[in-house]
């Protein structure tokens, strides 16, 4: 168990705890979207219809609020490592995967800094769940590597590195000028080792 396990929010059992876990939930999501990792609790209590005291409750600090927020699109990015893992073409299923991340980590603005850090501090709430997706995502690149279609001196920290300098890329583009599906183009034919010796 990591030191961080404590603050991380759970689902409540009676109905009127389970709606306010709810509408706090839902009303992060939008705030978090709109104005980053830093959006106000206050207002996110207020849009929720409950008191901030009550949005401590389920959330006891803003870490437990983001990763409660983020934790549905990290679980399906282990589901969608798991499902990748028995494609006959290894590249195309991480290049698949690799989308989907950076989709998922550029979320909102400030998000690919707080995975950053969950990724390797187990006390966060957010670890255990970014372990899982970094085993994922290693396990389809050492199969890449496997096939002879990726770099074998690639490892997994600088693929997710890759993928965190992509989604900062697509965080702060303009909505109608998202950089990062060229970017991920050209690093994974800089990464392939298909056509490398001509």
């Amino acid at each position: 168990m990591t030191t961080g396990t404590s603050h991380i929010a759970q689902r409540p059992r009676r109905a009127d705890g389970q709606r306010n876990y709810d509408a706090i939930l839902a009303a992060a999501r939008k705030a978090f979207e709109a104005d980053g990792s830093e959006a106000s609790l206050e207002n996110i209590a207020a849009q929720a219809g409950v008191a901030i005291g009550t949005l401590y409750r389920h959330f006891p600090a803003r870490a437990s609020l983001v990763e409660a927020a983020t934790r549905d699109g990290l679980a399906d990015l282990v589901a969608h490592a798991e499902r990748l893992a028995s494609s006959p073409d290894p590249l195309r299923a991480l290049s698949e995967w690799m989308e989907l991340a950076v989709r998922h980590f550029s979320t909102f603005r400030g998000l690919v800094g707080i995975l950053a850090q969950s990724m390797y501090d187990e006390g966060t709430p957010s670890h255990a769940m970014c372990s899982a997706m970094h085993h994922g995502g290693a396990d389809l690149l050492r199969a890449a590597q496997a096939a002879g279609r990726v770099r074998a001196d690639l490892t997994p920290d600088e693929l997710f590195d890759i993928l965190s300098g992509a989604a900062w890329v697509r965080e702060q583009s303009l909505p109608d000028r998202d950089g990062s599906p060229r970017l991920l183009r050209l690093v994974l034919e800089g990464i392939t080792t298909r056509d490398r010796e001509s």
